[in-house]
C-alpha cells in the first residue's frame, strides 16, 4: 500500500509494508532509548531522590498516554479509511476534529494538573522526602502536556496516510533536543540558569515544540496534504458525529492500556515477595522484552493502517493479504530478535544487572517467556486489522479476559507451584491464549461480517 492507493500485488505489498515498518520500529526504539538516557542524566547528575521524584510521574503519564493513544488510534483508522478512498476533505475533517479534542483535553489537563499537582502526588502516596522535588517536576510536565499530545496525534495521523518517515525525523529532533538541553539545564552551563529537577521537564517541552515547528515548516514546504493551511484550520472545531466515532474506536484502547498497567502492578507486588534479586531480575527481563515487543507492536500498527486504507478504497479483499504479510513479518522480525536474545541472554542481562547470581536468574526467567512474544505479536495483528474496520469492543474484552482471567490468577497459582518462575509461565500462557482467542474470533466471527467504511 502506497501513500495514495492500496497495492494489489503481494510482492508490492511486502515492499510497501517493509518501507513503512522500518521507520516506525526505529521511532519506537529511539523514544524508549530517550527515556532511558534521560533517567541516567537525572540519576547521575541529581541523585537518588531526583530519580524517585521523576518516577512518581510515571503512573500519571501512563493515564495521560491512555487518553491520547486512544484518541490517536481512533483517528488513525478514520484517516486511513478516508485516505484510501482518496477523499482529502474527509481526511482534513477527521484531523481537525481530533486536533480540537486534543487541544481541549490537553489544555484542561494542563490547568487541572498544575493547580492540583500536590494533591495528586499525595493521593499517590509520594514519600515526604521527595514531595518537594516531585511537585515542580509534575507541574512543568503537565503544563507542557498539550505539546506532547499534539505531537503524538500528528505523528499518528501522518502514519495514517502512509508516512512513517516524517514522524521518525520529528522524533529524532525531539530526542536530540532533549539529550542536548537536559544536561545543560540541570548543570546550568553556557549561561543558562541551573534548573535542577525541572530541567528534564522543560527540555522535554522544548523538544516537542521544536518538533512541531519542524512539522509545520516541513509539511508546508513539501505541500503535504496534512499541512496546517487555511483548508485544514477551518476543520479544527467540534464535529459531533466524527467525535463520537473517534471516541468509540479510541476508548477501548485506553481501557485496555489501564487494565494492562493495573495487572502489571499486581504482578510486581507478587514478584516483590521473592526479594530484591527477584525484583531486579524482573526489571531487567522487562527491559529486554520491551525492545523485542517493539517490532511486533509496530507491525500491528502498520497492519491497522494498511487495512484501513484498503477498506477506505473499497478493497476489503486485500485484508487477507495484509494479515498474511503482517504475520510473516512478525515471524521474521520478532522471531529473529527472540533467537538473538536466547543466544546473547547473558550479555543482555549484564547490561542491567551486575550481580552474576541475578544475571543467571534473569536468564532463566527470560528463557521461559521469550518465545511467547511471537504469539503476542500475532494477537496484536489480528486485533489491529479488526480495529481498522471499527471492531474494537470484542478484541478489547478478549485482551482484558486474557489479563484478568488467565495472566493474574495463573501468576498466583503457578508461583505457588513453581515459585518465581511460575509468574513467567503465566505470562507465556497469557500470550499464547490471547493469540488463540483473537485468532478464533477473527477467523470464525469477524471474517464472516460485511466490512463497511466508517467515514
Amino acid at each position: 500500500m502506497s501513500q495514495h492507493r492500496p497495492i494489489d500485488s503481494q510482492q508490492t505489498l511486502w515492499k510497501s509494508f517493509l518501507f513503512f515498518l522500518i521507520p516506525l520500529i526505529a521511532t519506537n526504539i529511539l523514544q524508549n532509548l530517550s527515556g532511558t538516557v534521560n533517567t541516567v542524566f537525572v540519576g547521575q547528575m541529581l541523585g537518588v531522590h531526583a530519580i524517585a521524584a521523576v518516577s512518581v510521574f510515571f503512573p500519571i503519564l501512563f493515564c495521560l498516554m491512555a487518553f491520547v493513544i486512544g484518541l490517536s488510534s481512533g483517528a488513525t483508522v478514520l484517516v486511513g479509511q478516508a485516505w484510501g478512498a482518496n477523499n482529502l476533505e474527509k481526511v482534513q475533517r477527521v484531523v481537525g476534529t481530533t486536533l480540537f479534542m486534543t487541544l481541549t483535553g490537553g489544555t484542561l489537563i494542563a490547568i487541572f494538573g498544575v493547580v492540583c499537582a500536590k494533591y495528586i502526588l499525595l493521593a499517590l502516596g509520594t514519600a515526604p522526602d521527595v514531595l518537594h522535588l516531585s511537585i515542580p517536576y509534575v507541574q512543568w510536565m503537565l503544563a507542557g502536556s498539550p505539546l506532547l499530545f499534539i505531537y503524538i496525534i500528528y505523528s499518528s495521523i501522518l502514519r495514517g496516510v502512509g508516512d512513517s518517515t516524517t514522524p521518525l525525523i520529528a522524533s529524532g529532533m525531539t530526542i536530540g533536543t532533549g539529550l542536548i538541553i537536559t544536561p545543560i539545564l540541570i548543570a546550568g552551563k553556557f549561561g543558562f540558569p541551573q534548573l535542577g529537577i525541572i530541567a528534564p521537564a522543560i527540555a522535554t517541552s522544548i523538544g516537542f515544540l521544536i518538533a512541531l515547528i519542524f512539522l509545520y515548516i516541513y509539511l508546508n514546504k513539501k505541500q503535504h496534504p496534512l499541512r496546517l493551511d487555511a483548508s485544514l484550520l477551518r476543520h479544527i472545531r467540534y464535529q459531533p458525529e466524527l467525535s463520537k466515532i473517534i471516541l468509540r474506536l479510541g476508548i477501548p484502547t485506553g481501557i485496555q492500556m489501564v487494565t494492562t498497567s493495573v495487572a502489571g502492578l499486581v504482578i510486581v507486588g507478587l514478584v516483590n515477595r521473592y526479594g530484591a534479586d527477584a525484583t531486579a531480575a524482573y526489571g531487567a527481563v522487562n527491559q529486554v522484552l520491551n525492545y523485542i515487543q517493539f517490532p511486533a507492536l509496530s507491525i500491528s500498527i502498520a497492519a491497522s493502517i494498511f487495512a484501513a486504507q484498503a477498506i477506505g478504497a473499497g478493497h476489503a479483499n486485500l485484508l487477507n493479504k495484509v494479515k498474511r504479510t503482517a504475520l510473516w513479518m512478525n515471524l521474521f522480525f520478532t522471531g529473529t530478535l527472540v533467537i538473538l536474545a536466547y543466544l546473547f541472554s547473558k550479555y543482555l542481562m549484564a547490561l542491567f544487572i551486575t550481580d552474576p547470581k541475578v544475571v543467571v536468574l534473569g536468564q532463566e526467567l527470560l528463557f521461559i517467556v521469550l518465545w511467547s512474544i511471537i504469539f503476542f505479536g500475532a494477537s496484536a495483528i489480528f486485533a489491529s486489522i479488526m480495529r481498522a474496520s471499527g471492531t474494537v469492543t470484542v478484541p478489547m474484552i478478549i485482551n482484558i479476559v486474557a489479563i484478568i482471567a488467565i495472566e493474574v490468577p495463573c501468576a498466583y497459582l503457578f508461583s505457588e507451584w513453581w515459585g518465581l518462575k511460575g509468574i513467567w509461565y503465566a505470562y507465556a500462557l497469557a500470550f499464547v491464549s490471547l493469540c488463540i482467542l483473537q485468532g478464533l474470533y477473527y477467523q470464525l466471527v469477524w471474517k464472516k461480517k460485511a466490512v463497511q467504511k466508517l467515514v
